[in-house]
């Protein structure tokens, strides 16, 4: 199993599709998953510790556990099938129990992000789909910190919240 953090949120320049780059903490390896648009925003509103005036699903799903005393645990990236990612979340319930809970990357990693739960990737995952950063270490930084800051001042400037309503209604 691979520990990983979210290194970036990036939009692929081929289709306009959003994508997140899972880093191993070990390694320069990545585990790039695309994800829809709402997702992509929450996980970035997420790493900026940026708050809607209204809860998001994820913000209400942290509160619905902290509100039945169950702890997310952890979450893994768990298996790879037909080009589809999906994960499984490890819920430790108000009376001791670990439940686990199919969901899709996306959903996980903005809820673990809302926890300070660890994501990680299974190996068998890791090696059938992480890719190395293509540029040296620096270069990589400074352009997932350029396409970060793009996507910020995105969300920041351009997201007509009354437009993002109408995907998460």
């Amino acid at each position: 199993m691979r520990e990983a953090e979210v290194r970036a949120v990036l939009v692929d320049p081929a289709n306009g599709a959003p994508v997140i780059l899972l880093q191993d903490r070990h390694s320069s390896k990545v585990l790039p998953i695309w994800i829809g648009q709402p997702e992509a925003i929450s996980i970035a509103a997420a790493l900026e510790k940026k708050q809607f005036p209204r809860p998001m699903s994820h913000d209400l799903m942290k509160a619905l556990l902290e509100a039945a005393g169950a702890k997310l645990e952890k979450v893994i990236i768990s298996d790879l099938k037909d080009n589809t990612f999906y994960a499984t979340i490890y819920l430790r319930t108000a009376d001791g129990k670990v439940k686990e809970i199919d969901a899709r990357p996306s959903d996980s990693v903005a809820l673990a992000l809302r926890t300070a739960a660890p994501i990680y990737i299974s190996e068998e995952v890791f090696d059938q789909s992480a890719i190395d950063l293509p540029l040296n270490e620096e270069e990589a930084i400074q352009s997932l910190a350029d396409e970060q800051r793009e996507f910020e001042e995105f969300v920041d400037k351009e997201l007509d919240l009354a437009e993002f309503k109408r995907y998460i209604d």
